[in-house]
């Protein structure tokens, strides 16, 4: 696909970085210089300095062969007229924005993105998608990475294998027989840093991130299997209380569950708003890495410290230092990738990447084939891929174990008329199934394929 990109940061970069890789035809558009040479410098794309939202710019980076606009600046307005601009000037067939303030957001306002007043196909709110995923790790304390799939009737959890796990050191084929009426499959491994697809033979170890794909009644159930019984979250500290510390504050509220909320925000003008939307949190003003402060918000007393800052090094230390005066868990949001793989070294319990969300649901609307979900996990290496099966597809009327699957896949659960289906060897793919696969990154285009429209369809 030729896909143009407007943006040169965090975000654009990522998404850039993962569609070179995947050998698309990129173009990245950004006002500064710098940004632009460090893209041109990294990857393999085209750069260009100028307004996305310029005829002229659009013009050059392709805009008239281009399949697909991914607006990602850092402004609302330039993403949306980048959008218009390139549906009616080149008539870009796919046309995604990056929208950050809530108003455009609100539910009375869903019909200004339609074709009839600005055509944007994808919007891609990052403060709401971090949001929702923060809200289901607080939900699931155990789980370090909690996805839905499949009318959220599925769900793909990572869980960490510690040493008292229940489940380590047997065979995974085992696992089966052991709790029969139990709809949870291990689909990947991370261990030691590299990710494999397990055979029915491997076992799990302590230390082990296993991903694993189960239904979402038997969520809890699976987190116990593997040794995860933390208690609801009753009392959270929020670093930062931005949007994303707001929607997840006030979210919290309008469940009226126990839940008790402290904000720390650093702005006093921040904080009297904040103060002034929500009716049950109570907000401090002052540094998250204050350590009176603190105190002052009973983090020592909390059972999840949740840093959203803007800034990743106020997120680490401010979660580092919750810990050590005695809050029980962490989670620490963390916009630059390199910093990833310390957080388990300096005592960071959980992390949420906003741009790895980004990049997912970009990735959906890249994928070919009957997509209607991506996620992608472990830092871009593998994604777990919800599509539907056609008539055509290879995968279609043959028993699961009679399938000649491509290395690097495998299926952890299939969805049928409202009903959440085991991959077991003698269970046989539908057309219309929905199929929730998770593939390493080398085998992408592979999965691509099967769930494609022959040529012999039409």
């Amino acid at each position: 696909m030729r896909i143009i990109i407007c943006g040169a940061g965090q975000v654009g970069y990522g998404i850039a970085e993962r569609l070179a890789a995947e050998k698309h035809d990129v173009s990245i558009i950004d006002t500064s210089p710098d940004l632009i040479q460090v893209v041109r410098d990294g990857l393999d794309v085209r750069g260009f300095v100028g307004h996305g939202s310029h005829p002229d710019v659009l013009e050059r980076a392709g805009a008239q062969q281009a399949d697909m606009i991914i607006a990602v600046t850092l402004y609302d307005e330039v993403n949306i007229v980048a959008c218009e601009v390139a549906h009616a000037l080149f008539n870009v067939p796919m046309r995604i924005a990056r929208i950050r303030a809530q108003s455009y957001l609100r539910p009375h306002y869903q019909d200004l993105f339609s074709r009839d007043h600005l055509p944007i196909d994808v919007i891609i709110s990052p403060e709401l998608e971090v949001g929702e995923m923060v809200l289901r790790r607080i939900a699931l304390p155990g789980a370090t990475e909690v996805v839905r799939f499949a009318d959220k009737k599925i769900a793909v959890l990572g869980i960490e294998c510690l040493d008292d796990c229940p489940v380590i050191n047997t065979p995974l084929s085992q696992l089966s027989h052991l709790f029969p009426d139990l709809m949870s499959t291990v689909v990947g491994v991370s261990r030691a840093g590299k990710l494999f697809i397990p055979r029915s033979a491997d076992q799990l170890f302590a230390g082990d991130l296993a991903y694993v794909v189960t239904t979402n009644e038997q969520v809890r159930r699976t987190l116990a299997l593997f040794g995860h019984e933390e208690p609801e979250v009753a009392r959270i500290v929020i670093a930062g209380g931005g949007n994303i510390g707001q929607y997840v504050a006030r979210t919290l509220e309008q469940r009226q569950g126990r839940t008790k909320v402290k904000i720390i925000e650093a702005s006093r003008d921040r904080a009297t708003i904040v103060a002034d939307t929500l009716r049950r949190t109570v907000v401090l003003n002052g540094s998250a890495l204050d350590q009176r402060l603190l105190h002052e918000a009973d983090v020592q007393d909390a059972d999840l410290m949740v840093a959203l800052t803007n800034h990743d090094q106020v997120n680490i230390l401010s979660s580092v230092m919750a810990k050590r005066l005695g809050c029980k868990a962490n989670l620490a949001l963390i916009n630059n990738p390199s910093f990833l793989d310390i957080t388990k070294t300096v005592g960071i319990d959980a992390t949420v990447n906003p741009g790895a969300v980004t990049v997912s649901r970009v990735l959906q609307h890249v994928r070919r084939g009957r997509v209607r979900a991506v996620h992608s996990f472990h830092r871009g290496t593998a994604e777990a891929i919800e599509a539907e099966a056609l008539e055509t597809s290879p995968l279609v009327g043959h028993m699961l174990r009679d399938l000649d699957l491509p290395d690097g896949m495998r299926i952890g659960a299939v969805y049928r008329d409202g009903a959440v289906l085991r991959p077991s060897g003698s269970l046989r793919i539908k057309a219309k199934d929905r199929v929730i696969i998770f593939v390493l990154e080398r085998a992408v285009r592979q999965v691509e394929q099967m769930f494609r429209v022959s040529l012999e369809f039409f």
